[in-house]
């Protein structure tokens, strides 16, 4: 069977050179490949970018390539095609998505937002472009305080999706953020208990965890911050043991940039790290790469509309996250 019809069917791909065919058709097509920290090792490998999703959006931006085909998650696609609408931006499966996102409807959210028209609504990137849509700021994990910082201490905010992020903001800020019941499935899978006897076996190895952890993760921790700030933290620390809590796949890079050190995942509840791997990211593969490149399919589409309203927002962030006075935002 073709495997146009059949693509990941037994034996449709036996005998395909698939790192050459990328090769290839990298070139044929003028494709940038990215891939995030939270990819298998081997798709890091054979990207042309490695990053958080915003910092990959972006450079894709720069380039003159033709396609962009992103080796994440569905809303970070979005991103890259919200900045980029002349280029096809493909996804290797559209079942890659986000339990952030899947636990923040649009039409919930837009209700979320009518009902307290006196705040303006900070969004965190993990979220759809109908979402960003609705949204006054969006912001990622490395850049929301210092954007909440700039916002008068009177104004009321709404923050979406993520509750564990938006309460750590809170706590940073002092802020009284209005959160939205949301979380991410990989943070919420660390064990407290689990990292405490990690804790007890390493004691001078230092804990680095995302913002997005539950409150009890994050109190253990000694570095908190996204993931380029933790990969940073773990090259730049003078201890040769650390303990990530955030996905494990990070620790490819970490192990490719500091090889004589050892980085250790933080324990699930099971005492160990796979559970805590991202099964959205996981969808995507070599083969699915192949696929989506051969074909150019799936192809992420933003409907115009929505990719103008949703470029306000994030724009606003870009702009705020390189400033440090004061603003004030107009609600939508």
């Amino acid at each position: 069977m073709d495997a146009r019809l059949n693509p990941l069917g037994r034996g449709a791909l036996d005998g395909i050179d698939l790192h050459a065919e990328i090769a290839r058709l990298r070139k044929e097509k003028n494709a940038v490949i990215l891939a995030h920290y939270y990819q298998d090792p081997v798709l890091q490998d054979l990207a042309d970018f490695v990053g958080d999703s915003l910092d990959l959006s972006r450079k894709a931006a720069a380039t003159d390539a033709d396609v962009i085909a992103f080796c994440g998650v569905r809303f970070m696609a979005e991103v890259a095609k919200i900045l980029s609408p002349q280029k096809i931006v493909v996804l290797p499966d559209m079942k890659a998505g986000c339990s952030l996102e899947d636990s923040c409807p649009p039409d919930e959210f837009g209700a979320f937002r009518a009902a307290h028209p006196d705040h303006i609504s900070l969004t965190y990137i993990n979220c759809s472009a109908a979402v960003k849509a609705h949204s006054d700021i969006i912001v990622t994990s490395s850049s929301a305080e210092r954007i909440i910082n700039q916002l008068p201490r009177d104004q009321k905010i709404l923050f979406a999706p993520d509750k564990h992020l938006g309460a750590w903001l809170n706590r940073k800020t002092g802020r009284d953020m209005l959160l939205w019941d949301g979380s991410c499935i990989v943070h919420e899978r660390f064990s407290v208990t689990e990292l405490l006897k990690l804790k007890a076996l390493n004691p001078a190895a230092p804990v680095l965890a995302h913002p997005e952890c539950p409150a009890p993760i994050l109190e253990l921790a000694d570095y908190i911050g996204a993931t380029s700030g933790i990969l940073d933290y773990a090259l730049k620390s003078p201890e040769q043991t650390l303990i990530v809590a955030t996905e494990p796949n990070i620790i490819h890079q970490m192990q490719l940039k500091a090889p004589h050190k050892t980085f250790i995942g933080a324990p699930g509840a099971d005492g160990n790290c796979s559970c805590n791997t991202c099964p959205f990211m996981a969808l995507n593969t070599l083969e699915k790469l192949y696929l989506c490149l051969r074909d150019l399919k799936p192809e992420i589409v933003v409907p115009e509309a929505i990719r103008l309203r949703a470029k306000v927002p994030l724009d606003r962030m870009l702009e705020m996250a390189a400033n440090a006075s004061p603003v004030a935002v107009k609600g939508d």
